[in-house]
Formats: structure tokens, C-alpha cells, sequence
């Protein structure tokens, strides 16, 4: 892969950390990118390990578990506030993440971590796939 795409993929997927909550899709992130969308979305799995949306839908379960943990938002006020359109949708792929529901995700305590810096928080509670469900990339997403 060329180092000049290298460059724009490791763009769009800032652009997705930095930016989940908008409405973000391939075709506009391959445009960004100066790619096709088949282009983009074979080389962003090639470099990251899995695909574009993907990777924003594991970012948005990532945010989505720190406002359920908050508590003082319902699960469809967290669905629209990471970006996500579908509350079905929402909730299968963080159920499918987590392995729980948000709802009961949000209504257990979540007291163990009062005190954790947010740095160290954020590493231990990402999602992770689990590649005997549902076959994505395994191990710890790219740095």
C-alpha cells in the first residue's frame, strides 16, 4: 500500500475518532480520502484490520458506554447523541460489543470505576469483538 494512502486512510480514521457523532458513511470518507469506496474500505481493512463502518460503530459504542454510565441520559438520547439513526440498530451492535444490552448496561453500578482516570478507563471498558460471534478483527484495535 502506498504511503500517500496510508496518510489519507490514517485521516478518515481520525475523522471518525474525532467526529463519530456526525453523520459519517463511506462515501464520504472515501471521498476525503481521494479513494473510490471500494478502494477505501478494501485498504482500511487492510491497514486496521476491519472496515470503516466497523471501526465507527465500535467508536460510538465506545462514547455510547460512558454516557450510559453517567446515567443521566436514556438509551434512544445516547443512540442519536454518538450519531447512530436506528435505535434497533444501536442497540444490536452494542449488545453484539458488550455483550449486554445498553439498557442493562446502564442500570447496573458502575461504582468499581469512580476514581479511574478517564485515560485508563477508556482502555479497559473499549468493546471488543469477539470473533467467535460474529468473525471481525480479534485483539486490541490500532493504536
Amino acid at each position: 500500500m502506498l504511503s500517500d494512502d496510508l496518510v489519507r486512510l490514517r485521516q478518515a480514521r481520525d475523522r471518525m475518532d474525532r467526529d463519530y457523532a456526525q453523520p459519517l458513511d463511506v462515501a464520504a470518507l472515501a471521498k476525503g480520502a481521494l479513494m473510490s469506496s471500494g478502494h477505501f474500505s478494501r485498504s482500511f481493512r487492510a491497514a486496521y484490520g476491519e472496515s470503516p463502518h466497523s471501526y465507527l460503530m465500535t467508536r460510538r459504542v465506545e462514547r455510547a458506554k460512558a454516557l450510559l454510565r453517567r446515567g443521566d441520559l436514556s438509551v434512544t438520547e445516547v443512540c442519536f447523541a454518538v450519531g447512530c439513526s436506528s435505535l434497533g440498530s444501536f442497540s444490536s451492535r452494542f449488545t453484539e460489543l458488550v455483550g449486554e444490552t445498553p439498557s442493562a448496561y446502564r442500570a447496573r453500578s458502575h461504582d468499581d470505576a469512580v476514581g479511574i482516570p478517564a485515560c485508563y478507563a477508556k482502555r479497559f471498558t473499549r468493546p471488543v469483538r469477539h470473533p467467535v460471534t460474529n468473525g471481525e478483527a480479534t485483539g486490541p484495535g490500532p493504536k
